[in-house]
């Protein structure tokens, strides 16, 4: 009997939902010698993603009690929580068999959210504990991509005007504010008056209204963390999406929090900057 090779790398848990960031991460982690065993959130993530890892498995949004399961048979004692989570399924006729969640995600529910509002940052924090309460430990979501978090100053070769610096300069305490209180992460300037800003929304349906609100175009979009941002969620992301909406809809310069926004597939990104006449600044 020929015996196997046993894998000694140490196991990387990655639970993924939509989008770019999912396949960063898991690139990175595997360039740094982790075995990745993947988790993708049930009509979030991406099929793609199998070729990408070493172990991939689909696990229902509400059913945090499986994919505990599954990193613990693989070995994982260290995950990350990555990418968008879908919502056009929950008003389905079928949403209650989809949904259905496990009693992991009851006691998060109803035993560690007890007399905590149920916003985005205590629902993670609670899941967060849920995890390590299991010998998983949620990590720091950049740490495998840290390349491609914003630099300080211009990124592009397209260099901001005077007026927009102004407008930068005037937005950068507001934006940071709203995000103090948990408002957005977002918010659009033209010379030096408030756009639009960012809720519930999001960025990409911010930037659509400051647009509609801006025919003549030449506003900027400022975008930060909150001052308190837990890495592990909810980190600030633009890419080559949030370029292609600004052009479209007449902005002229984007204004990001250095070392804590992250700009997907950077490279290309700011090129795409470049050739749309986007200026792009770490602040």
């Amino acid at each position: 009997m020929i015996a196997t090779q046993r894998d000694e790398r140490p196991v990387l848990g990655l639970i993924a939902g939509e989008g770019r960031l999912p396949f960063m991460v898991a690139d990175g982690a595997r360039r740094a010698g982790m075995r990745v065993v993947c988790i993708g959130l049930a009509g979030s993530a991406s099929p793609e993603l199998a070729g990408y890892v070493d172990d991939f498995f689909y696990g229902a949004v509400a059913r945090p009690g499986g994919w505990m399961r599954k990193l613990r048979r693989r070995g994982a004692t260290r995950a990350i929580m990555v990418g968008r989570v879908a919502k056009t399924g929950i008003f389905t006729p079928w949403r209650i068999l989809r949904y259905l969640p496990d009693w992991r995600a009851l006691r998060i529910w109803y035993v560690r959210l007890r007399g905590k509002d149920k916003r985005n940052d205590s629902v993670l924090n609670a899941i967060a504990e849920e995890f390590a309460s299991d010998g998983i430990i949620l990590e720091n979501s950049v740490m495998y991509c840290k390349e491609h978090l914003a630099d300080e100053g211009v990124m592009t070769k397209i260099q901001p005007s005077s007026a927009v610096r102004a407008d930068i300069a005037f937005g950068w305490p507001m934006v940071l504010e709203i995000g103090r209180l948990d408002i957005g992460q977002a918010i659009a300037v033209r010379e030096r008056e408030i756009l639009a800003v960012e809720a519930i929304e999001g960025t990409a349906e911010m930037i659509e209204r400051a647009g509609a609100l801006c025919k003549k175009g030449g506003w900027t979009l400022l975008k930060s963390a909150k001052p308190d941002q837990d890495m592990r969620f909810d980190v600030p992301c633009v890419g080559p999406d949030t370029i292609q909406s600004l052009k479209r809809c007449g902005g002229v310069c984007l204004a990001i929090e250095k070392g804590r926004t992250l700009i997907i597939d950077k490279p290309q990104t700011l090129a795409l900057a470049d050739k749309l006449g986007i200026a792009v600044v770490g602040i």
